[in-house]
Parts: C-alpha cells; sequence; structure tokens
C-alpha cells in the first residue's frame, strides 16, 4: 500500500474512531471518556495550528500558549461581565453567546499574533523562539495581574457558553462541536499547505533565501502564517475554558507551549493530521502513567526518544511510510 493510500486509511480511521466515540463510551458504560476526548479534540486543535508555524513554515515558537490563554479569557471576561451585568470597560456588555464570544475570542488572539508575529518575525532561529518566549510570559504576568479575574487563582465560569438550540452543558453535544471544529480547521488547513500559498510558505519554512531571491516577500507570507495559527489557537483556548469552567494563567505558561511542541514532535511535523495523533498519545500516556506515579515524566522522557530516533516523522509518518522516503 502506497504512502498516499495509508495516509487516507489512518485520517478516515481516525475520523471514524472520534466519531463513534460518544457510542463507544455509553455502550462501556464510562462517561469519562467522553470528557477526555474533548480534551485530546481542543488540544489537537491547538498542536495543529502550531504545526502550521514549525512544521510549514519553519517557526518554531515558544508562544504559543499566549493565543491559547487570550482566547479562553475573552470567553470567561465576557461570561463574567455578561453574569455579573457589568460592562467591560463601561461600554462593553458581556455576553455567554457563543455566535459572540467565540469569534472574538479568535479574533482577540489573531489581534496579538499579528503584532507579536510583526515585532518577533524581524528575527530568525534561537532569537525568535526567545522573543515568543518573552511575549508569552508577559501576558502570563498580565493575567496574574488580573486581580478582578481572579489573578493566580483563576476565573470560574459557572455553565457554558450558549450556541444556539444546542445544549453545550451535554457532554455529547459539545463533543461534537469540538470534533467539527477540529475538522473544519483541519479541512481548511490542508487546503490553505496544498495551495500556492502553501508552496511559498513551506519554501519560506526550507530556504527562505531562496524564496527571497525570487522576489517574494517571505516575512508577509509568515506573519500571514502566524495569524492563522494564532487565530486556531484562540479557538482551542475558547474551547477549553468551555470544557473546564475554569480559567487561569496556567495557561498562558510557556510550559504549555512546550506541550503542544511535544504533541507536534510526537505526531510528526508538517502532517497536520499527525499532532491530532501526537496529541492523542501524549493526552493517553499521560492519564495512564499518572494512574501509576506523579512522576510520570519520567516514564514518558525515554517515549518521546525512541519516537525523535527511531521515527523521525513522528508516529504519522512511521504509520503512513513517509519515513521511508527520507531513506
Amino acid at each position: 500500500m502506497s504512502a498516499v493510500n495509508r495516509t487516507s486509511t489512518l485520517v478516515t480511521s481516525g475520523a471514524l474512531f472520534f466519531l463513534l466515540l460518544p457510542f463507544l463510551a455509553d455502550y462501556i458504560g464510562n462517561p469519562y471518556l467522553l470528557s477526555l476526548f474533548s480534551r485530546v479534540l481542543i488540544y489537537g486543535l491547538a498542536a495543529a495550528s502550531l504545526d502550521l508555524l514549525v512544521g510549514y513554515g519553519g517557526l518554531v515558537s515558544l508562544g504559543h500558549a499566549a493565543f491559547v490563554g487570550i482566547g479562553a479569557y475573552v470567553v470567561a471576561i465576557m461570561f463574567h461581565h455578561g453574569a455579573e451585568a457589568e460592562p467591560l470597560l463601561g461600554f462593553i456588555s458581556g455576553s455567554e453567546n457563543g455566535f459572540i464570544v467565540w469569534p472574538l475570542a479568535v479574533l482577540a488572539a489573531a489581534g496579538a499574533a499579528l503584532l507579536i508575529g510583526a515585532l518577533s518575525l524581524r528575527t530568525s532561529g534561537m532569537h525568535f523562539i526567545m522573543i515568543t518566549l518573552a511575549f508569552a510570559q508577559m501576558a502570563y504576568y498580565f493575567s496574574v495581574s488580573l486581580e478582578k479575574y481572579g489573578g493566580d487563582d483563576g476565573i470560574s465560569l459557572y455553565d457554558r457558553s450558549v450556541l444556539g438550540g444546542l445544549d453545550l452543558g451535554n457532554d455529547i453535544s459539545f463533543y461534537y462541536v469540538c470534533f467539527f471544529l477540529l475538522s473544519l480547521f483541519l479541512i481548511l488547513a490542508y487546503r490553505l499547505t496544498r495551495s500556492r500559498f502553501g508552496l511559498i510558505l513551506r519554501g519560506c519554512g526550507s530556504n527562505p533565501r531562496r524564496i527571497q531571491a525570487l522576489g517574494i516577500h517571505s516575512k508577509r507570507y509568515r506573519l500571514v502564517c502566524f495569524v492563522i495559527g494564532g487565530a486556531g489557537a484562540g479557538l482551542a483556548g475558547a474551547l477549553l475554558a468551555n470544557q473546564t469552567e475554569y480559567v487561569s494563567p496556567a495557561l498562558l505558561h510557556w510550559t504549555l507551549s512546550g506541550e503542544l511542541l511535544v504533541m507536534v514532535l510526537l505526531g510528526g511535523l508538517g502532517s497536520l493530521f499527525g499532532p491530532v495523533l501526537g496529541a492523542t498519545v501524549y493526552l493517553l500516556l499521560e492519564e495512564t502513567l499518572a494512574m501509576y506515579t506523579e512522576h510520570w515524566m519520567v516514564y514518558f522522557g525515554p517515549i518521546l526518544i525512541l519516537v525523535v530516533i527511531f521515527a523521525k516523522q513522528g508516529l504519522f509518518g512511521l504509520l503512513t511510510g513517509a519515513w521511508k522516503s527520507d531513506e
């Protein structure tokens, strides 16, 4: 079977698994699986958005958590002001309407990505990594200073967003909303990376000097990629705030950026679907190993090392046979 056929088979099998999981959870009488795999879908979305930057644009960022946190805080702050009937900044009404606050979360994260990207892309390599990390930490400490919204303790939501006639308080409905939004993002990102824009973006990641010699402004393409990735992370943050019904500064900490980067590397760089697989394996291993020890990372580390050594294109590349092209 060719690598293309294996990829199609793996993606289709994964989609069917996620579609049928609520029925499986009901059949075996384990509703916790819905909560766990809702988290998997959300982290898969955040990891896929990071893969756009790292796997296609060659932009290794340690500040991606900032966009996740911004998206989550927009939902939480709007919910808080809606519940308190207290306008934000004195004139903006709070809201629990997902059709309002979720796009706001995406726009806020995209706006932050535009600002951070415009400044960070003046550098490259290690300097780019450190600047994105610095911006993320600035956002983290800013969220800690927001005493009105809980400061270090974070802010709780008393319910999930309202999304038309859907009852997001129902775990099955919320799960399928997460699945739909992840699928939509992957489809749009896949088409984007297969377009002329995607080809130039890959060129920027692999050989930026040649792209520049062709008269193409690589920074503009990379900036657009950075903004799209930030928007995807903002949407993941909005979903995460609803899933946990709690938002804290931890969502903006650099350690979350590191976890997302591990998910991307574990699943496979430059594959989009690989990071979803990476998020699934990462969170399932965390859940399983944490049952036996609080120091689960000690056991997870060797697993990651083995994947990096023997599956250079991640688990997705190993399963699809894409690794053979590197031999």
